[in-house]
């Protein structure tokens, strides 16, 4: 057993060097080359005029969780995850922005500031407004697609290049869990396990720490991987035992995932923490849905000689209640939902699991939805808003990513779709995974397995949901995903537009047909890897119309999201 005094210094060095608000040694290498030296000083004197408007944006909300059954022993576990947690939210704060560090010390020491402005800083994880294509809320500087995974003054051809001239590096410059560097003029692929390690090995140890209190034999071994995880950059053990969690209350999601914030070729994967608790009654119920998965897989309006079976389809669904958040999942929107993990090889071997936050979705249904349907939908599809659809809505979107081609062969190579479309995956998944939803959700309502009377709320409560995605950015790939859908439906007669009272309405009787035939254009781009039809459908329909534009004006009294205010654990 460690020695208790070892792990209590470890902890205090850690939290010194977040609190110093020192960078990555990384960060500073990547803005040291051809002259970059942006970090001599931060200018704040550029400043939003509505810092009030903006930071109501984010309504928060009070998340009452039950945590009675939990064992003292267990408690004292979800305190320790919650610790690293924050942990894992200052990994993800210095992967976004090379200055964010700067930023942060230069907004807390000016005299002069609204402390609103430090506020914003901290929700929207940097200077950068992402509920308004990242402009910036205070400071000049333009958000880099780099963000702090690449030397901030790299273009796309230098990499390019570079493994043209190197194809050794191939594997580790596109791999999710490495930050790219120039050192002695040279591009190398740094670790994460190297390059976060101040935060990584406190964080492991309190992994370790909450192994030993969880009273779950499964989730020990997670944590214990998932720890080891942090120090040898090998993911796909923990991955494995994560998806193993049996029995648990406590539900943990912790480590290195989603890409979005990879602007620049979608490959490096943001670190982000869940610490949530099981309902398990819930959980059981929609167990159903997962039967289906290899049916609904098959049925896809996949193009001919298509490849994309799995030889397993597990997928555990757990609906939890979240105590805490860190990094990815703390920044600006917050998900009511994930499906994890991307590993192609851990999805070949075990399947994937999908994890619903009820109680964000059940906040952002009533508090944001629901007055959102109210603005910009007919009367009569307002009335037809339900909760259940909004929910099954979410599951099977979630579902969804797990359907279709991982992989494309192109010239005898093989490689992942998301690598292939590089950083136009994010939007044309997002837009396969809502367009799927709908499919296979009519399909088990066809199989008896939806109740038939959900049929009349499927198409409204789906329309209202695409207005509250798109107000998280119209750049952000799921606002880009949200408008292939809305152009497509609205081009072919499944959503119209009445300009006397300027509201949307959704037509039931054209959504099977065009559901599908707009499923088959999204799959056929994944299951081609074609980057060029993918930049093109981004190009022709992922902008709002006039119309869109003009509903959305009308919404600025709706909160865009909700600021979780999660209970202290005792």
């Amino acid at each position: 057993m460690r020695n208790k005094f070892t792990v209590i210094a470890v902890l205090i060095i850690a939290v010194l060097m977040i609190c110093s608000g020192s960078n990555s040694i990384y960060a500073g290498e990547l803005t040291a080359d051809k002259g970059v030296n942006e970090l001599s000083s931060i200018d704040l004197s550029s400043r939003c005029q509505d810092i009030n408007k903006r930071i109501v944006r984010m309504a928060p909300v009070e998340m009452k969780v039950d945590i009675s059954f939990l064992s003292e022993s267990e408690k004292k576990a979800v305190k320790k995850l919650i610790m690293a947690a924050e942990l894992i939210n200052e990994i993800f704060f210095n992967q976004t922005f090379h200055l964010n560090n700067e930023y942060r010390a230069a907004i807390k020491n000016a005299k002069d500031l609204d402390p609103k402005f430090a506020e914003y800083f901290e929700i929207m994880a940097g200077p950068f407004d992402r509920i308004d294509n990242d402009e910036p809320f205070i400071g000049a500087l333009t958000k880099p697609d780099t963000s702090n995974y690449y030397p901030v003054d790299m273009k796309k051809d230098e990499l390019d290049a570079w493994l043209k001239d190197h194809p050794e590096d191939e594997k580790s410059f596109k791999s999710n869990f490495t930050v790219i560097a120039r050192r002695d003029g040279k591009l190398v692929a740094i670790p994460y396990s190297e390059a976060y390690k101040k935060w990584l090995e406190p964080a492991a140890i309190l992994l370790r720490e909450a192994a030993e209190l969880c009273g779950n034999d499964s989730l020990k071994k997670f944590l214990l991987s998932r720890a080891d995880a942090f120090a040898s950059n090998d993911y796909f053990q923990s991955d494995i035992d994560w998806m193993d969690v049996v029995g648990s209350p406590i539900d943990v999601t912790i480590g290195p995932y989603e890409v979005y914030e990879d602007k620049m070729f979608g490959y490096k994967a943001a670190f982000e923490a869940y610490i949530t608790v099981v309902n398990p009654e819930e959980s059981k119920k929609l167990q159903v849905y997962q039967k289906y998965l290899k049916e609904l897989d098959e049925k896809l309006p996949m193009p001919e000689g298509a490849k994309w079976m799995r030889e397993k389809y597990e997928s555990p669904i757990r609906v939890v209640d979240v105590l805490a958040t860190g990094g990815d999942s703390r920044k600006g929107v917050q998900s009511i939902a994930f499906n994890l993990p991307n590993d192609k090889k851990v999805r070949q071997a075990k399947g994937n699991k999908q994890v619903l936050l009820k109680n964000l979705m059940n906040a952002k249904f009533e508090g944001i939805l629901r007055p959102i349907a109210s603005e910009v939908l007919t009367e009569a599809d307002v009335k037809n808003l339900s909760a259940e659809a909004f929910f099954l809505f979410v599951l099977q979107h979630e579902l969804a990513h797990s359907l279709g081609p991982s992989t494309v062969t192109k010239e005898g190579k093989t490689e992942e779709v998301r690598t292939a479309l590089k950083e136009k995956y994010s939007a044309i998944e997002e837009a396969k995974a809502d367009t799927l939803s709908m499919l296979n959700t009519l399909y088990l309502l066809d199989k008896g397995e939806i109740s038939k009377e959900l049929e009349k709320t499927l198409l409204p409560t789906y329309l209202a949901g695409l207005f509250r995605t798109i107000r998280f950015g119209l750049e952000e790939a799921h606002g880009k995903g949200v408008m292939i859908q809305f152009d497509f439906l609205s081009e072919n007669g499944a959503i119209s537009y009445d300009s006397k009272t300027k509201t949307f309405m959704a037509h039931a009787d054209k959504i099977r047909d065009n559901f599908r035939e707009l499923a088959r254009i999204l799959l056929e781009i994944e299951a081609n890897g074609d980057y060029a039809a993918a930049s093109a459908l981004i190009e022709k329909s992922g902008k709002p119309t006039s119309e869109v534009k003009e509903a959305l004006s009308r919404l600025t009294h709706v909160p865009v999201d909700i600021k979780p205010v999660y209970p202290v654990i005792e």
